[in-house]
């Protein structure tokens, strides 16, 4: 006899893997997750790579603990999805194995970019200010890398796929994923939800033939059933499907809950990000595309602030190690210690304020990062605090680019991420925006919004809207302090907004001397 439907939901974050059961009231009925140790490997400075295998291995572990400990609730499971993070290339051989570890979205490196495109769409990209966002496309597309850095492996590859197809590769037999799911450096069309056509001119920019890349499967619809083997090694119902859903923040929007144009999601990750969807598509930035949502229907206008939160541990690494152990004697994430320093310092940090381009952004390929208005009276508290107001602002700034592109207001945010546990970070982000920020029912909402979708998808629910409604809950809301938020503006419009356009000159001064 059945019990109420579950789905099973397989979200891999950049520092963890977790698998969930979820019901139709968007409860967690089980959850396990396994930290990644290492989460990377660095073989020189600012590289960033991991094994496939190793992510698949962690999952194997997740999965048999699963079907273990919640052996009467295995055949109520009705689906299960895949959603990771994004722009994180696996390169196969004709055997579909791994033909060397995956350069991770974290890494830094830079390839020349030494493939010739065609003088025709060189002048064009040129006409229309796109050719400095190719450039860096081009120069943050591995397969570049790999061609100039390792041509003998290159002639080796068979298909270039995201971590996520080759996990579902892993799971089926079926090398496809969602749209969403192939959010990065690869030549899709996301206002279409297909691959350009071979030579088109946007495609050729990260010079990957179509021969390589995976199937895609649209959004709601089944990529393939669990084979018997990992249904067997993992003790797993047989023929489960899996669900064609998207990638980490594209989940995450749809488990905030945010289907419409008038409500923003806040993601406070390892990158840090502001979404919007929008059943319209619209470019949230120059040159900028919006990505499929993980819902049918639907496109994320995304713009991600790149080493997001990533600059706490950064802050924490450099310039209070000392907490480190105290975090560590006291079982404490390093952020909730710090936490207590930005009630010591007053709103604007006392004139101290960072722009966070610690690594680069499609619709500023050449911008550095910046702290400026240092005086005696500044310690390392106040740049602590700068840096989350710094996010902030410049989420601001992507979120008012995402209203001049759909020419609607947001009314409202919601917010998650491992950031978003911090009452007085939410508090500071919902001054700086001068908007109510809710958070939901729980801080796993990248696998509550894998989970909604796949209810979507098998009919359990009629609308995304109807699963929404059943599934996501508001819990703590903080409202804008009209003080704080009026200093804010004052600060964000009349400094913030001017400092880029300023340090440019020198940002391009800096990568010209240090050719980058």
């Amino acid at each position: 006899m059945k019990n109420e439907p579950l789905v099973l939901t397989l979200d891999f974050g950049t520092q963890s893997v977790r698998a969930a059961l979820f019901n139709k009231r968007g409860d967690i009925v089980y959850l396990t997750k396994k930290c990644y140790c290492p989460i990377y490997f660095s073989n020189k400075k600012g590289y960033a790579e991991q094994n496939a295998d190793f992510y698949w291995d962690n999952l194997v572990e997740c999965l048999k603990e699963i079907s273990v400990t919640n052996k009467e609730l295995l055949n109520d499971i009705t689906a299960m999805t895949v959603t990771s993070f994004r722009d994180s290339a696996v390169l196969l051989d004709k055997d579909k194995k791994p033909l060397r570890p995956i350069i991770l979205w974290l890494d830094q490196r830079l390839a020349e970019a030494r493939e010739k495109i065609p003088g025709i769409h060189k002048f064009l990209f040129k006409l229309v200010g796109m050719y400095d966002t190719v450039v860096m496309n081009r120069t943050r597309t591995m397969a570049h890398w790999v061609k100039e850095n390792e041509p003998e492996l290159w002639a080796k590859v068979d298909k270039y796929v995201n971590i996520s197809t080759y996990i579902n590769y892993k799971l089926t037999g079926e090398l496809a994923d969602s749209p969403g799911g192939l959010t990065g450096h690869y030549p899709l069309n996301y206002k279409k939800r297909e691959w350009y056509k071979e030579g088109a001119m946007k495609g050729r920019i990260f010079g990957i033939p179509n021969r390589m890349l995976p199937k895609v499967v649209p959004v709601g619809e089944v990529i393939g059933v669990l084979s018997d083997e990992v249904a067997e090694m993992c003790g797993l119902p047989k023929g489960l499907k899996l669900i064609s859903t998207g990638s980490d923040k594209g989940c995450e929007t749809i488990g905030l809950g945010c289907l419409t144009p008038d409500i923003g999601a806040i993601s406070y990750g390892t990158a840090c990000t502001i979404e919007v969807s929008n059943p319209r598509y619209h470019e949230p930035e120059p040159f900028l595309p919006a990505y499929a949502a993980a819902v049918p229907n639907l496109y994320n206008m995304d713009v991600q602030i790149y080493r997001g939160f990533w600059m706490l541990k950064w802050f924490a690494s450099e310039f209070a190690s000392e907490l480190e152990q105290e975090a560590k004697t006291k079982n404490l994430p390093i952020e909730e210690i710090l936490d207590g320093w930005l009630n010591d310092v007053t709103p604007g940090s006392d004139g101290l304020l960072l722009q966070p381009y610690w690594g680069p952004g499609l619709a500023r390929p050449l911008a550095k990062g910046a702290i400026v208005g240092f005086s005696n009276i500044h310690t390392r508290k106040h740049i602590y605090r700068a840096i989350v107001e710094g996010i902030a602002f410049a989420l601001r700034e992507g979120l008012e680019s995402i209203e001049k592109s759909q020419k609607q207001k947001v009314k409202s945010l919601r917010i998650s991420g491992g950031g978003s546990l911090s009452d007085e970070i939410c508090q500071i982000t919902a001054d700086i925006f001068g908007l109510e920020i809710s958070r939901v029912q729980t801080i796993e909402s990248t696998s509550l919004g894998a989970a909604i979708a796949t209810f979507v998808a098998v009919k359990e629910f009629d609308s995304a809207a109807e699963a929404v409604k059943n599934m996501t809950k508001t819990s703590t809301t903080f409202k804008p302090n009209p003080e704080n938020h009026k200093l804010y503006n004052h600060i964000y419009r009349d400094v913030y907004l001017k400092t880029y356009p300023r340090l440019k000159p020198l940002d391009v001064a800096i990568n010209g001397i240090f050719k980058r």
